[in-house]
């Protein structure tokens, strides 16, 4: 396995997701491939499933609903070992379905920027639409205004700003990827020891990029690599659960970047907004799906 790209996505329930993630992949790339699908604990079935129809699957059980980038940590410390000849490594949700050449693109623009500790492609949702994967870091003005107004306001030009959708797909060096995929350096990702683990879900990806920077890596988006994310498959199991858990990994985000004790009211500032604001959304889900079930 040491010549095979490592391809990691973390399995909860997945569906039949995985089967075209899996079907799909030889799209992206003609290079030896294993993909290991670190399980969170599904009961559906659909790892196993993988196991025994793709010969290059490897099964990892975590033990349990560990979160994202603990369960990635968990397959990357498993199955990349010191005798690897591949420095990159795929990090991908298991239901996005990969476009033509997508990895080889990808790696093929992580020769032109030998700086890149990320690289993403373009990310379609199902419809066809350009998801905006590549963005800014929130900083308090630009996220804070995005956070409150963006719900109520989905033109305003914070978020616009935040989330670089008004710009041209270009290749370039961005704040932080979409987590949905990923190809990583594997030194990059070692140096910054990996995904955070405190973040059980959301936020990971914003984080890991801020790091990545931070420690003089860069972060780049390759639009001419494509896939397509049919995003929330698992989120949207409970949707107001995921709303309220969105809102505390930003605090953990925010908390971290404003650490001095003279920052303490700034920290209770945002830690009250963030309260406040999940609190309102959470409701709004929960009477979305009540009113969704008397219909």
């Amino acid at each position: 396995m040491s010549d095979d790209l490592v391809v990691v996505t973390v399995t909860y329930s997945p569906g039949p997701h995985l089967n075209r993630f899996l079907a799909t992949l030889s799209h992206a790339t003609d290079r030896p491939v294993t993909v290991v699908m670190a399980d969170n604990g599904s009961t559906d079935g659909a790892p196993e499933e993988a196991l025994a129809r793709y010969p290059n699957a490897r099964l990892l059980p975590t033990g349990g609903n560990l979160g994202y980038g603990s369960a990635v940590n968990r397959a990357v410390a498993e199955y990349l070992t010191d005798s690897d000849n591949n420095d990159f490594f795929i990090v991908a949700n298991p239901d996005v379905q990969w476009g033509p050449r997508s990895i080889d693109i990808l790696l093929e623009a992580a020769a032109r920027w030998p700086h890149a500790g990320s690289l993403g492609p373009l990310i379609r949702d199902p419809d066809g639409s350009v998801y905006p994967s590549a963005r800014h870091q929130p900083s308090l003005v630009r996220g804070g205004m995005h956070a409150v107004v963006g719900p109520f306001w989905k033109s305003n030009p914070w978020t616009a700003e935040y989330r670089q959708e008004r710009r041209e797909p270009s290749e370039r060096a961005v704040g932080w990827l979409s987590g949905s995929c990923l190809l990583l350096r594997r030194s990059a990702f070692e140096e910054i020891s990996g995904f955070d683990e405190r973040y059980f879900m959301y936020m990971e990806d914003v984080d890991l990029g801020d790091r990545l920077s931070r420690a003089g890596w860069q972060n780049v988006y390759v639009p001419a690599a494509e896939v397509l994310h049919d995003k929330g498959h698992a989120t949207g199991k409970d949707p107001a659960r995921n709303l309220a858990a969105h809102h505390t990994s930003t605090y953990t985000f925010l908390a971290d970047r404003y650490p001095r004790w003279w920052q303490g009211p700034l920290r209770w500032t945002i830690r009250s907004s963030l309260a406040a604001r999940a609190d309102l959304v959470v409701r709004n889900s929960r009477r979305k799906r009540a009113k969704g079930r008397r219909k």
